[in-house]
Formats: C-alpha cells, sequence, structure tokens
C-alpha cells in the first residue's frame, strides 16, 4: 500500500526494488564508490551516523536511507503527484548518478521538449527540484497528455544512456559496469 507521502507512487515498492537489484556487500576494486552495502556507499552510511562494517548493514537503515537522500530530499515525491513513472525514473537514477543529475535530466528534457517556451518557460538547469521545475512540469503534462510522460522518460533515458556511454569512454575501469548499467537502468526494468 502506498505510504501517504507518495499518492500514485509506492516509494516501498521502488525502494525494495532498488535493494533487491543492487544486493549485498559489494567491495569491486573498478567501483570509484567503495564498498557498498543495498547498494549503499560507506560514505553515504558513514554520513547518516551508521558505525558497522559495511557488509553489516541492516536492509532497514538502507531503505531508511534512500527515502530520506533520494526521494524526499530531492523532492521526487511531488514529482511522483504528476507524473509517477517520471518520480520512479528519477529515483532509480539519483540512486546511480546523484540526484542533482537526475533533476538535471528532467530539467534539460523539459527545456527541449517546450516548442520554443511557447508550452511553458524555459527553466534554469540548477539540478533542484522547486517551484519552476514542477510547473514546467505541469505545462508540459497539460499541452502533451499523459503520453507525454512516456515521451519525457525516454528523453531522460536518452540523457542517462549517453552519460554512461561517456563515462566508459573517458574511464576504461567503468567498461566494467556499461552493460549492467545500460541492461538494468535504461528502459523498461
Amino acid at each position: 500500500m502506498p505510504k501517504p507521502d507518495l499518492p500514485g507512487t509506492d516509494a516501498d515498492a521502488l525502494i525494495d526494488a532498488v535493494i533487491d537489484r543492487e544486493g549485498r556487500y559489494v567491495n569491486h576494486p573498478a567501483d570509484r564508490g567503495g564498498p557498498t552495502c543495498w547498494g549503499i556507499t560507506e560514505a553515504v552510511a558513514r554520513a547518516q551516523g551508521y558505525a558497522g562494517a559495511m557488509r553489516d548493514l541492516p536492509r532497514a537503515d538502507a531503505a531508511s536511507i534512500y527515502r530520506r537522500l533520494y526521494w524526499l530530499r530531492p523532492a521526487f515525491d511531488k514529482i511522483a503527484l504528476r507524473a509517477p513513472k517520471i518520480a520512479a525514473e528519477l529515483f532509480d537514477t539519483g540512486v546511480n548518478m546523484g540526484t542533482g543529475t537526475a533533476a538535471g535530466f528532467l530539467q534539460r528534457a523539459l527545456n527541449a521538449l517546450n516548442r520554443a517556451a511557447r508550452d511553458y518557460p524555459d527553466i534554469a538547469v540548477d539540478r533542484d527540484i522547486g517551484p519552476r521545475t514542477l510547473a514546467a512540469l505541469d505545462g508540459f503534462l497539460k499541452a502533451r497528455g499523459k503520453s507525454g510522460e512516456t515521451v519525457l522518460l525516454r528523453a531522460m533515458e536518452a540523457l542517462q544512456g549517453e552519460r554512461y556511454i561517456a563515462l566508459a569512454e573517458r574511464r576504461p575501469s567503468q567498461e566494467a559496469f556499461l552493460y549492467g548499467w545500460l541492461a538494468n537502468r535504461i528502459g523498461p526494468g
């Protein structure tokens, strides 16, 4: 059942899916994030007050971190009220690339899809979901209807895919992750 702060989107289901996909403890030598458990990096866990061994991070602690840092803090819950598929994509991208990067993809896509500001004004790509980004999303959905959500999602995923490929091109060690990123982070899950 959706949480009261998440009408239309079950954040618990999104969080569970990310935790299941990320898995338990991993310390891959090419992963610049270092040791992770449930997809939570050691740096994030420590910043959130976890002091134990990373391999022992409780799943419930990881879920709480995801809700606070990757759903509520970046205001993806507010996006969920308008466009649940976009909110789910923002959450997943935010976990993998950072919430600011995810928000920037949304802002860039909204600017590119506003038909030269005829549907709604351009917004700053400040990587922060605020009133102007929400108003632009509302304007987009009003102009394009429910099918617009799918097109916006594709635009955001195109930006994400390009970033993965560019990362692998710049840092060959990241090629170890490219196939998985494209298989698991782009398109229908």
